[in-house]
């Protein structure tokens, strides 16, 4: 096992490194300008969002669709991994986790849109979409894109077992453990969520999407909230925090308020890698739900799934950002060299709301968690039903619901490694089609816009 674990952490230290890097901002960058700037429609896809399409083919409405991508998307990442990037890059590294989802919302629209266009309807009425059928059926080499849509839907369903499920309801146990005045098993903690994780998830995409739709808006304004107040205590350092975010993402050294940078190396590799993972743009995830959306043309749903970067990297990590630089310039004990990691930085950013700070940022990991898993577990699906038929469905829910019982109890180091490695698996069919298709993405953008 020990052997096992050095080569994962090589393999997901050298993806996750330049290679995987280059390849996304590159592809965020491209499509920005192969598409026209398509985030300056990004409050079209707002209004879109709320706007229902009901007679459209489709299993859920848009806004379903949207609450649904976004459930696993908003997670951890957005609250401990902000926190991560700048305790290892500086506060620098909030700006290039910002700029990653300003430009990760043209990758989010480009998939999205591909996922829309070649999905296929099957014998009971349901949509199908996703990386997988664009690049079968949208690329001209069709074994080539036969081989790359097979290697996608693996890494998919395999990566819901992991980062999707395994990870989150671990995360959720240790914040129970650490937090409640009793001690519960945490077997008991897998088990209690295991029958209401069944629960939802047997009733399918409708069931989910009903959840994701209550639970999304409330869990986000909830942890907004929470990040306001702070900010509103923190209001005479706003302006020095939002200045040390610039200067530190250029070069090192210190500013007011004692924080220090690492220069513009270490705050772009860390900001830029937990912004990615924030928004998931360019992983293929959030299609494979836009493409159950009643919608009547791709270009619609591809404007309302884009938003979902808008929302998790422009507006919660900005926040996040906001609240932990000012947090360390106004309480110096909120600071790296008083912390073990950016998780503890987050908690005592906080702790500074008297009584109630520690349990907003409780219930926002849980609540952030569980909709993750949620949002994975129809990832999941559809990439299993494409592998190997309708009849995978039930055994693949039975096995996911195993994962949720049993994981509480696991060490997931390995697990965590293995499925960093397994996203940047996925990430790179997803990306070829993007890339390939990127002139179909162009040509339907500029036909749709002008209607």
């Amino acid at each position: 096992m020990e052997v096992i674990a050095a080569l994962m952490n090589k393999i997901d230290s050298w993806i996750w490194g330049l290679p995987m890097l280059v390849l996304l901002c590159g592809t965020h960058i491209f499509m920005t300008f192969r598409t026209g700037f398509i985030q300056r429609k990004t409050l079209t896809g707002i209004r879109l969002s709320v706007t229902k399409d009901p007679d459209s083919p489709g299993d859920v409405s848009q806004f379903q669709a949207l609450a649904t991508a976004l459930a696993s998307t908003i997670g951890t990442g957005n609250i401990i991994g902000v926190g991560t990037a700048i305790y290892l890059g500086g506060p620098g590294a909030v700006l290039w986790c910002w700029l990653t989802g300003v430009f990760g919302i043209a990758t989010k629209y480009a998939e999205s849109l591909i996922a829309v266009k070649y999905r296929v309807q099957t014998a009971d009425g349901r949509m199908m979409g996703g990386a997988m059928y664009a690049l079968e059926r949208g690329l001209k080499w069709k074994k080539f894109g036969k081989v790359m849509a097979v290697l996608f839907a693996l890494f998919a369903m395999l990566a819901s077992f992991g980062i999707g499920c395994g990870t989150q309801i671990n995360a959720i146990a240790e914040v129970l453990e650490t937090n409640l005045p009793i001690s519960l098993p945490r077997i008991a903690i897998g088990i209690v969520f295991g029958i209401i994780t069944a629960i939802i998830i047997i009733g399918g995409i409708e069931s989910i999407a009903v959840v994701c739709e209550k639970l999304v808006p409330l869990m986000a304004l909830f942890y907004v909230v929470g990040c306001i107040v702070i900010l509103c205590a923190n209001y005479d350092f706003l302006l020095p925090a939002l200045k040390a975010i610039f200067v530190l993402a250029f070069k090192p050294g210190a500013v007011t308020g004692g924080l220090v940078g690492g220069g513009i190396r270490l705050a772009l590799q860390y900001g830029v890698a937990r912004g990615l993972f924030s928004n998931e743009s360019g992983m293929g995830s959030a299609p494979l739900v836009a493409s159950a959306a009643q919608t009547r043309n791709p270009v619609r749903q591809a404007l309302v799934s884009a938003t979902g970067t808008f929302w998790t990297t422009v507006v919660v990590c900005l926040m996040t950002g906001l609240v932990l630089v000012s947090s360390m310039m106004k309480n110096p004990a909120v600071s790296v060299e008083n912390m073990a990691n950016g998780g503890q930085m987050t908690t005592a950013a906080f702790a500074q709301i008297p009584y109630i700070g520690p349990l907003i940022l409780m219930i926002s990991i849980i609540t952030f968690a569980y909709s993750t898993i949620l949002g994975w577990s129809y990832y999941g699906e559809r990439a299993a039903e494409y592998l190997l038929g309708k009849k995978a469905i039930l055994p693949y829910k039975v096995l996911f619901i195993a994962v949720v019982v049993c994981a509480p109890v696991l060490a997931l180091d390995l697990v965590w490694t293995i499925a960093d490695v397994l996203n940047a698996f996925m990430a790179i069919p997803n990306l070829i089609a993007v890339l390939l298709l990127s002139g179909v993405i162009a040509a339907e953008t500029k036909h749709y816009l002008k209607h």
